[in-house]
């Protein structure tokens, strides 16, 4: 993998690679954006430009022999410490380092729920325990084996608790010669302050939608409105894209469970709506926080129909049709509250709320509210 190919995140690439042409490059780097987004794999190109032995000024080369150890997570002078369920038989990164380096060949654009769903640790607590620490500073205290620098990977360094984190304050602000720190985080604001003064920081911003889509359909093959569709919905994360694209055999359209959830909610009848809260539990929590951020999409867009914006209006298709009918139903008296519900059960669906209390819940909400004059 080099810069060109991570999917979006132009401004972002454009400052890792000037601090290399410019052999300007901080001790420690804290790259900040979305989980599933282009942080960690901008992460492993910015350290095989570093240890690359042919760089150009557009990157790395991608073919020497320290290239292809970086890409396959292999070099003896590139640490990765991340997030792990701590249990009897895993005390550190390095006890789970082969699950993540096949886990991340085969999705670079990975999140923390899906690591842990790969490691069967979907209900465990996420943690980048104190033994971890240590094993840093050991492991710096080495010479490089190849002469260059030595890079240290912390994948969601927020998961570090209190003295952990504190134990690595000293080497992040004085680390030994030609050492690199680069932290990748998703929620830069649970890191220490005493962490983030200590680090130069990179934010990789929402990519833009159009980009994450031509990048769709050209890894895919698929549909470009099945592409515009899924970029939409992940609000510009490719890997939020990729795995709606994966988990919905229909190519990411919500549209009918979208139709039906409204229609039962505008129309109550108690033993449809069960039948129906029943059966889409069954989905998966992935799909479950998908269907509500598509109806968050949906709601704007009948705002923006309703007012007079309709070139403002992303949807097309079968679901511009839908959403003509529909956007009567959403108007200024319930739209701050409609929004209100479905971006706090999706919160819920985060926290692995029961899906069938959620969205029992959520269909008188919906009742209610779609029938306020």
């Amino acid at each position: 993998m080099v810069y060109n190919d991570i999917v979006g995140h132009q401004e972002a690439k454009a400052r890792l690679l000037k601090m290399v042409n410019e052999k300007r490059i901080p001790h420690a780097l804290l790259l900040t954006g979305q989980d599933g987004g282009g942080n960690l794999p901008a992460a492993l190109v910015f350290a095989q430009h570093l240890l690359c032995q042919q760089p150009s000024s557009e990157g790395p080369c991608g073919h020497c022999s320290p290239c292809q150890r970086v890409s396959k997570l292999v070099h003896p002078d590139l640490h990765l410490v991340f997030p792990i369920a701590k249990s009897k038989h895993v005390k550190s990164s390095d006890s789970l380092i082969k699950e993540f380096r096949e886990h991340f060949l085969q999705q670079p654009y990975t999140s923390l729920s899906d690591w842990f769903m790969q490691i069967d640790a979907e209900n465990k607590q996420p943690i980048i325990p104190v033994e971890e620490s240590s094993d840093i500073l050991r492991k710096l205290s080495y010479t490089s084996y190849e002469g260059s620098y030595k890079i240290m990977i912390i994948w969601q360094p927020e998961k570090m608790n209190t003295e952990s984190a504190n134990r690595l304050l000293k080497i992040l602000e004085e680390p030994p010669d030609k050492t690199i720190f680069i932290l990748v985080s998703c929620k830069p604001d649970q890191l220490l302050a005493t962490i983030i003064s200590r680090v130069q920081q990179v934010p990789f911003f929402k990519s833009d939608e159009e980009e994450v889509a031509q990048a769709l359909m050209k890894q895919y093959h698929v549909d470009s409105q099945v592409a515009k569709q899924a970029a939409m919905l992940s609000g510009g994360v490719y890997g939020e894209a990729q795995k709606l694209l994966h988990e919905n055999d229909e190519g990411v359209s919500f549209l009918n469970q979208f139709q039906s959830f409204m229609r039962l909610g505008l129309r109550f009848d108690a033993l449809k709506a069960m039948d129906w809260v029943e059966d889409f539990a069954k989905a998966g929590r992935e799909k479950h926080k998908q269907f509500l951020l598509y109806g968050l999409e949906v709601f704007r867009d009948a705002l923006m129909y309703n007012y007079g914006e309709k070139s403002l209006v992303r949807l097309s298709g079968q679901e511009r049709t839908f959403l003509e009918k529909f956007a009567p139903f959403v108007h200024l008296k319930n739209y701050e509250r409609l929004v209100e519900e479905f971006n706090s059960n999706y919160q819920y669906i985060e926290r692995n709320a029961n899906p069938k209390i959620v969205f029992t819940d959520l269909i008188f909400q919906i009742n209610e509210l779609l029938n306020l004059k």
